[in-house]
């Protein structure tokens, strides 16, 4: 039999046999955040609120053992397993340390009488606080722990913390530990029937005799007392036909997980018969007729864990190493292979590979051969992950770094929300993979120097930066890789000085990207000057796919593109209502512009007009301009609104802003000043008022109601019933319109009707008048979607890149003006079979004409690349030490240019100190300037710093005579510090 064949057998065996067992232990809703390969409709239905976890973990289960399965099927359950911390149940899938009969007994009575003893429990458990401990002894995972903390009410926060824990390995000692340590020696006695100390006793003497069991396995010499040659082999013979479980005991292969240990010493020879007090069960018909079912024999199913090691498939990206410790060995398709080679040979480079191609698959395996090679080498051995969006610290941990890197290396994330970026310092000295956000490695960086807890780059190896094309300008990935190249140039002069103590070992780069864009380039010749910038600043060469191009176009399915244009309304009395009473505030502030009502230009004109007019009310005591034009950028919004979305959405937002001017003037405090300041509250407040009743009637005419959404409705309609399993993403521009759309779609009965299922997913920033999501409410809603709950996002372009969104059959680009970078991203999410970009827009709006030209100048980026691909590596260098140094430039003087302009508005940070005993002599305060030229200090406690006396050179060069003949000197040390006129 084929060795493929004989371990998806031995795997399905395993599952079989131990049925009962996983079905009792693993919680279900934690492990399918785990499964994403699984059928959605599946999935869906073990998610329903109806499923109890026993019937959903059964129905799982069956499915696993039924089929159809995926590829590699069981090292996915097993990793899904291990990631959900379903600790016991992956010990019987992974066939290791697996719980003899006697001590799954035990752990049995342990339950039953949780059980027995629920109602007291209840009243003298705190949940929070015992879920705290058991969550730092890892007995409750992140998620358990915070059901628990959430739960309405101790009582549910008690069922819960009970039904978790006994599915963990080992729970029941940890329990007892944690109520020791909260003092509950009462209800220790309860659970054990003793007091602590006789438990512990007893559970010390357990661990000695299992020790000497162990030491007994180990088959010493005859005359030594050990096992007879006859024994070992039985010994050998028993493990060939079964499981070895942790205790030493062994259970034949063909009895099902009740039965009790079989004394080895019964078994004859090489059959299985075993005397009649060995007390083993019969096995039911189903179960005994599981090796019929397989056609193979016995031996054929060792299930010794070493029998499972370098069992590869060839079509699979993850195989199981041969290293005992079970590290997934991981394999690249030949066009990954193609772009991770400089890596492989410690360059820097930039890899640039299309959304779902696998770029980070292709990370993780740099990382894991870089820790091989240094580690092997003993040097410094560490990889740092820079994300830019909090949800990718946990996605790449989460997907990929943790579950293939792990046990063999310690893999950490780190974000803004963990409470381990205040010990950062110290996670990067105790692991060996630290995936943050970039913001927290820059923040340690601008430690000084004499900080203990400063980080350097020099602490890592390798440094990969995702989404890398954002390294530009005043970005923080920028900042972290201007220092790179800082240190850089120091190592060169002191290489050049020969100074090699001072050279600094910097980490080897890798930057990830799907598209690195061409800027604002009209032609190659300025696209590859843009490529040639991003190269710079992260001091690395580029690498797209060349040789194997076909296989990545296999892989990567590019979907078909569509314009759908609405044209505008000729009649838009709702909007001529608004723009009516915006020249009336207009008028009444004596404000003017040149924009158009509800334009991008108009908004940024009454914003600089809104900056300046309050720097005004505050100089001169004027408020009307500040107020009005802040109001004005509410009813441009409004109008933005109503051509996005529905002319009832542009009306919510007014009335409620007035609403809230309102609350304020009604709650107006004793500090606000005399009545007349209200004065252009009033005029607002009362202009909307009068126009309310007109705008809520012409809100209600559908004739003049937005034609975008009915091409959107349109689309949408089209993809959903031609599929019915059809999922999709529609991109807009803001939070506001990507909450209302998503309102309008579940409002409307026709999607209902085609099982639309949709929700928002918008940014966690607080850069936002309209309330942002948070991180968890994000991976909710892409939880969701991934599993079928939802099959429509309403997002803005938080869900543009990284984010591990399944593939959409459609994606929707509705009224946004995009870059290249933008719609490459967006693109990219449209990757099932026979997928779409659709592009909604008005016909004045400008965004199909920028589709076209973005398509344009993603050909340029392609050109752009292979062109600088083909430089000379010397040419390639030169212009890379080129940028590099005007970048050095370019930052030192807006350096400059800053400390200028503070030190202009506060002189008195600037001290001027004695060249040659360094005491302050006066500050910058002290100085003023004279017909703007002339320099002077006026300060009459300057005098008390130096001494007069006569100028020795002016008098050997006889030049007093048409000169002062006095010298300022320092009163301290005597040196000179210039001249004085009279």
């Amino acid at each position: 039999m084929a060795q493929e064949g004989t371990t998806e057998e031995r795997n399905l065996y395993t599952i079989r046999i131990f049925k009962e067992r996983l079905i009792k232990t693993i919680q279900v809703a934690s492990l399918l955040d785990y499964m994403p390969r699984l059928p959605a409709e599946l999935r869906e239905t073990l998610r329903h609120p109806t499923m109890t976890n026993i019937g959903a973990a059964r129905m799982l289960i069956d499915h696993l053992l039924d089929g159809p399965r995926e590829v590699n099927w069981c090292e996915d359950f097993l990793s899904a397993l291990r990631q959900s911390e379903n600790s016991q149940a992956a010990l019987y899938v992974r066939q290791e340390d697996i719980p003899s009969p006697q001590q799954e007994a035990k752990v049995d009575c342990c339950e039953d009488l949780l059980q027995v003893l629920f109602p007291s429990l209840l009243e003298k458990l705190e949940p929070k606080e015992i879920a705290s401990r058991c969550r730092s002894k890892k007995l409750c995972s992140q998620e358990d722990y915070e059901v628990i903390c959430n739960s309405p009410s101790s009582l549910a926060g008690n069922r819960e913390l009970l039904s978790r824990i006994t599915k963990k390995k080992d729970w029941f000692p940890v329990l007892v530990s944690v109520l020791h340590e909260l003092g509950n020696m009462e209800l220790i006695e309860v659970l054990t029937g003793m007091t602590y100390e006789k438990y512990i006793a007893g559970v010390e003497e357990e661990r000695k005799s299992q020790e000497k069991t162990a030491e007994y396995k180990k088959s010493p010499p005859d005359d030594e007392g050990g096992p007879s040659a006859e024994s070992r082999d039985v010994t050998s013979d028993s493990r060939q036909h079964g499981f070895s479980y942790s205790d030493g005991s062994t259970m034949p292969a063909d009895c099902n997980d009740k039965c009790e240990p079989v004394d080895k010493r019964k078994i004859q020879d090489d059959s299985l018969d075993v005397t009649a007090d060995s007390s083993v069960l019969d096995v039911s018909s189903a179960e005994s007729s599981v090796l019929s079912d397989l056609d193979v024999s016995l031996p054929e199913l060792n299930l010794s864990h070493s029998s499972q090691n370098g069992v590869k498939d060839s079509d699979s990206d993850v195989e199981t190493s041969d290293d005992v410790s079970s590290v997934p060995k991981i394999t690249l398709r030949d066009y990954q292979m193609e772009v991770a080679e400089p890596a492989l040979k410690g360059e820097n480079v930039i890899i640039c590979l299309p959304t779902g191609s696998g770029k980070t698959r292709v990370a993780v395996y740099i990382t894991k051969q870089h820790l091989d090679k240094r580690k092997q080498q003993k040097r410094l051995a560490k990889v740092i992950v820079l994300v830019n969006k909090v949800p990718l610290v946990d996605q790449h941990y989460r997907s990929e770094f943790n579950p293939l890197l792990r046990p063999r290396y310690k893999v950490i994330k780190i974000s803004g929300d963990s409470q381990l970026k205040i010990s950062f310092t110290r996670e990067v000295q105790n692991n060996d993979v630290i995936i943050c956000t970039a913001q927290i490695l820059e923040n340690f960086l601008n430690r000084k120097k004499d900080e203990e807890d400063r980080v350097r780059l020099s602490d890592f190896s390798l440094l990969i930066i995702d989404e890398c094309h954002h390294t530009q300008k005043e970005a923080v990935y920028n900042n972290i890789m201007m220092r790179y190249i800082r240190q850089k140039r120091m190592n060169e002069r002191n290489l050049k000085m020969q100074d090699d103590a001072a050279v600094v070992e910097l980490p080897q780069v890798l930057g990830l990207t799907a598209s690195p864009g061409v800027g604002e380039a009209k032609d190659v010749k300025k696209a590859e000057q843009h490529i040639l910038r991003i190269c710079a600043n992260l001091d690395s060469k580029i690498k797209v796919v060349q040789k194997n191009i076909s296989q990545l176009g296999n892989q990567v399915k590019l979907p078909s593109n569509k314009v759908e244009i609405s044209e505008d309304n000729k009649k838009n009395p709702f909007g001529d209502e608004l723009k009516k009473m915006m020249t009336d505030i207009e008028t009444y502030a004596d404000l003017s512009t040149t924009s158009e009502h509800g334009s991008q230009s108009y908004e940024q004109w009454v914003i600089q007009t809104e900056k300046t007019a309050v720097k005004e009310a505050v100089r001169e005591g004027k408020r009307k301009q500040h107020i009005c034009a802040v109001h004005l950028k509410k009813y441009n919004d409004a109008l933005q609104i109503s051509d996005t979305i529905r002319m009832s959405d542009a009306l919510i937002h007014l009335e409620k802003f007035y609403s809230d001017e309102r609350k304020k003037l009604s709650e107006r405090d004793i500090d606000r000043g005399p009545e007349e300041i209200n004065e252009t509250d009033y005029f607002l407040i009362n202009l909307f008022d009068d126009h309310k009743e007109n705008l809520t009637h012409l809100a209600a005419k559908e004739e003049y109601e937005n034609e975008k959404l009915a091409k959107l409705r349109k689309t949408i309609m089209e993809e959903f019933t031609r599929n019915d399993k059809a999922r999709g993403i529609i991109f807009t521009k803001t939070r506001q319109s990507a909450a209302a759309l998503c309102q309008w779609i579940n409002d409307n009965e026709k999607f209902k009707e085609v099982d639309i299922r949709a929700h928002y997913l918008i940014g966690a920033g607080n850069n936002s008048e309209f309330t942002a999501m948070t991180q968890n409410e994000q991976k909710k809603v892409i939880d969701k979607f991934k599993n079928g709950d939802l099959n429509l996002l309403v997002a803005t372009s938080v869900a543009e890149e990284g984010l591990d969104i399944p593939e959409c059959n459609i994606v929707i680009i509705y009224g946004r003006i995009t870059n290249e970078i933008a719609m490459v991203q967006a693109r990219g999410r449209a990757r099932a079979e026979n997928s779409k970009l659709v592009v909604v827009a008005s016909n004045s709006s400008g965004a199909a004409e920028r589709h076209s030209v973005n398509q344009f100048r993603e050909d340029l980026m392609h050109k752009a690349i292979q062109k600088v691909q083909q430089m000379a590596p010397k040419d390639f260098a030169a212009k890379i030490r080129e940028f590099q140094i005007q970048n050095l430039n370019e930052q030192k003087q807006k350096k400059m240019k800053k400390l200028r302009k503070v030190y202009q508005e506060n002189p008195s940070m600037v001290n001027f100190l004695c060249r040659k005993c360094q005491k302050k002599v006066f500050s910058g305060s002290n100085i003023r300037v004279i017909e703007n030229m002339h320099h002077v200090i006026a300060d009459p406690k300057f005098k008390q710093y130096f001494k007069e006396g006569e100028n020795k050179t002016l008098q050997e060069k006889k030049l007093y005579e048409n000169q002062t003949n006095i010298e300022i000197t320092c009163r301290d040390c005597g040196r000179g510090t210039g001249g004085i006129t009279e």
